[in-house]
């Protein structure tokens, strides 16, 4: 298990956003060529390939978290103290006796 903990598995939201642009821009491209290859040959089945070949394609370029995807990390809040019960008990009576005044 140690080699699988090794691997980055994260991908941060500007990552996931160009992931997903790049998605997007490859399978139109594709697909609009395959479908005048298929149409000059009177093919459909070129247009499968190629339609195929670029999802298949897509697919390597946008499923890993590959470093371009990570170059944003995320900044995440430091954890505040936790109080004690007590303490918090005490506060809570305090906040309620302000109110009713």
């Amino acid at each position: 298990m140690g080699l699988f903990d090794s691997i980055p598995t994260h991908m941060d939201y500007q990552g996931q956003k160009l992931s997903e642009q790049l998605f997007q821009v490859l399978a139109v491209t594709f697909g609009v060529i395959g479908f005048i290859v298929g149409y000059m040959f009177q093919q459909m089945s070129y247009m499968m390939y190629i339609l195929a070949a670029g999802c298949a394609l897509g697919c390597l370029l946008t499923l890993p978290p590959w470093p371009m995807y990570r170059r944003n990390p995320i900044k995440w809040q430091k954890p505040q103290p936790e109080m004690e019960s007590s303490q918090s008990q005490q506060q809570q009576q305090k906040g309620s006796k302000k109110k009713q005044k």
